[in-house]
């Protein structure tokens, strides 16, 4: 498994939009994921979360990898700290670059995700362990579900903040967080903490199940260091075209690492 690369490319500069953008395959089964991925020849980045994971299995991860994309598994690890270790370490071994794990399973479980995630990258012979991701809160949430269900009175912001602080603790990589939280994550936490965003709508698109949602330009503004977008991209007409436009919309900004 390569290295992930930074933010910056080999040249210096700031990588490209292609660089930045994480498609999600969400809604797919393996034929479907490796044809739309074949159909797009600029895509570098993809996301597998649990409903293609469920249909697929590891054999999908194998396929994709084979076609050189970066892989960002997304099955939010959330348990005991021995099943989380277990769970990042068989992840690990299958070459994902990028692996979510709820912050909210607490600070020893998230120790042990990361020496588990390390443990699987040397036992297959990998050039690096994969970055976990801490889940803070789903971006589908809003404050006063979170109160109303959660019986959460912390505001959301506060609360997000307190997983992140937690989860760098532990020695995680890096976030996943609404692009609404980037700014104030990014201010708490430096890069190279990573900070991924779901929840991205190019101008005019429709904002689906998510609740707190920010265009491409403005996440990485705000500090973002990848973008996860799915349905503008794969329920596009034109997908390639869609991907491409996302890519156009990502500014990179000077300086900046990943």
């Amino acid at each position: 498994m390569e290295v992930i690369p930074d933010m910056l490319g080999s040249t210096g500069q700031p990588l490209d939009g292609a660089d930045r953008v994480i498609v999600a395959l969400d809604g797919m089964d393996g034929p479907a994921a490796l044809a739309f991925v074949d159909g797009i020849p600029d895509l570098r980045w993809v996301k597998v979360g649990l409903e293609l994971f469920t249909l697929a299995g590891p054999e999908v991860i194998q396929a994709l990898r084979r076609r050189g994309l970066q892989l960002f598994l997304d099955l939010k690890f959330h348990d005991i700290p021995a099943t989380m270790a277990g769970a990042c370490r068989s992840a690990a071994q299958l070459g994902a670059h990028l692996i979510t794990v709820h912050a909210c399973a607490g600070r020893e479980a998230l120790i042990e995700a990361h020496v588990g995630a390390s443990q699987g990258a040397e036992a297959a012979g990998l050039k690096a362990p994969p970055t976990l991701l801490a889940v803070t809160v789903l971006t589908s949430w809003a404050a006063e579900r979170l109160r109303a269900q959660l019986q959460i009175d912390t505001p959301l912001p506060t609360y997000v903040r307190d997983l992140a602080a937690l989860a760098a603790d532990a020695g995680i990589g890096g976030c996943v967080c609404s692009p609404q939280e980037v700014a104030a994550l990014r201010s708490d936490h430096p890069e190279p903490f990573a900070l991924v965003t779901p929840g991205i709508r190019p101008l005019g698109s429709d904002v689906g199940d998510q609740a707190r949602v920010l265009t491409p330009d403005q996440a990485l503004a705000a500090g973002a260091s990848r973008l996860v977008i799915g349905r503008p991209i794969t329920a596009a007409k034109d997908p390639a075209a869609a991907f491409a436009a996302c890519c156009a919309a990502c500014r990179p900004q000077a300086g900046t690492t990943d």
